[in-house]
């Protein structure tokens, strides 16, 4: 194969790729090299390119003469979004291709680097949120079986935080299978009519009693009946049930909830008509620092009162997932001291 042949092959490749020849000099480099290293790289050295130690030794090493073994390097590289890790391959060209030299390959690393750090995070928080209401457990239970063993009024207490401690670890677990079953489903577009004022009415007649004991005035704009989307029912509400029992939860005793249904026949981002469901509360409100965070797994603005509350860091995760599978969009604005916005948007088809 001439130089120019292979240059024309790789030209079609994706991926960055280069060829050094003997003398380290850039030769050939595919428009995605070009993209990610720069223009002008033919003639230039490519260690005084990359310049980074691990990938310049691996180059020296692959171009040893009678070297036919490939040696690698991971590389970070800035740019104006940020930073990226690549796997770097150098494979030595011998002989038989009739070019001296090396081929030079990059490959982006850096989905599969932020996979493994969420994967670490995520066994990270659930051991934490697990640890604390196992420590409580296993601490009454010596208790009761010590000193409080003949302590009826004690024992009665521990039993009521052990009660409590066990449901909390209920409703992380449930969270945490409910997360997976929608994860699992992502791709796989939901299509059944769903009429939106049906699963609000579920909703509010679902969280009657927290809305009763809270004291809450739920004011509703716009009832939903006539506003049909496709859809997972289901998911549906379990989305509305978190938003609204976040609202309620947090928007303090006596306070007030909004749900707003308006349709809109356009909206950046969609490419046809929309509803959107508004959920808004009078509470303290959100930092705005906190906002663009609040999807994350087990993120809390409060961490002590978002747990006192019963809340396991996951619903707004939840949520996000759900409306991802819906080719939806959750956005959310707050003014603090001045309650909280929460916007589902959905396509109307």
């Amino acid at each position: 194969m001439t130089e120019a042949e292979l240059a024309a092959v790789l030209a079609a490749l994706p991926e960055p790729v280069l060829v050094a020849g003997a003398d380290r000099r850039i030769r050939i480099a595919n428009p995605a090299a070009s993209e990610m290293l720069g223009p002008g790289l033919i003639g230039q050295s490519a260690v005084m390119v990359i310049r980074h130690p691990e990938a310049v030794a691996a180059i020296e090493q692959a171009l040893i003469p009678a070297n036919t073994s490939p040696s690698e390097a991971r590389l970070t590289l800035a740019d104006r979004s940020g930073e990226t890790s690549y796997r770097m391959v150098v494979q030595p060209l011998g002989p038989q291709t009739g070019l001296a030299g090396a081929l030079i390959s990059f490959r982006d690393i850096g989905h599969i680097e932020e996979a493994e750090q969420m994967r670490r995070d995520f066994v990270a928080n659930v051991s934490h949120e697990l640890r604390s209401p196992l420590t409580v457990l296993s601490g009454f239970v010596e208790t009761l079986r010590g000193a409080a063993r003949d302590d009826a009024a004690a024992r009665e207490s521990f039993l009521e935080i052990m009660q409590q401690e066990a449901q909390r670890m209920n409703r992380l677990v449930d969270d945490l299978l409910s997360l997976s079953r929608v994860e699992a489903n992502e791709r796989v577009r939901p299509r059944d009519p769903v009429v939106l004022g049906e699963v609000i009415d579920a909703t509010l007649s679902a969280l009657r009693q927290q809305i009763e004991e809270s004291g809450v005035h739920v004011a509703r704009e716009g009832d939903g009946h006539d506003q049909q989307v496709p859809g997972d029912r289901d998911q549906l509400l379990q989305v509305f049930h978190n938003l609204v029992e976040n609202a309620i939860k947090y928007g303090g005793a006596g306070g007030r909830v909004g749900i707003a249904v308006a349709p809109l026949e356009s909206m950046a981002g969609f490419s046809g008509p929309v509803v959107t469901v508004t959920v808004s509360d009078s509470g303290d409100g959100i930092d705005p620092l906190h906002l663009p965070r609040l999807t994350e797994r087990f993120y809390r603005v409060d961490t002590h009162r978002s747990r006192e509350m019963g809340g396991t860091g996951l619903g707004l995760a939840i949520v996000k997932h759900i409306l991802n599978r819906h080719r939806g969009r959750l956005t959310a604005s707050s003014t603090p001291g001045a309650g909280s916005r929460f916007t589902v948007v959905l396509p109307r088809s």
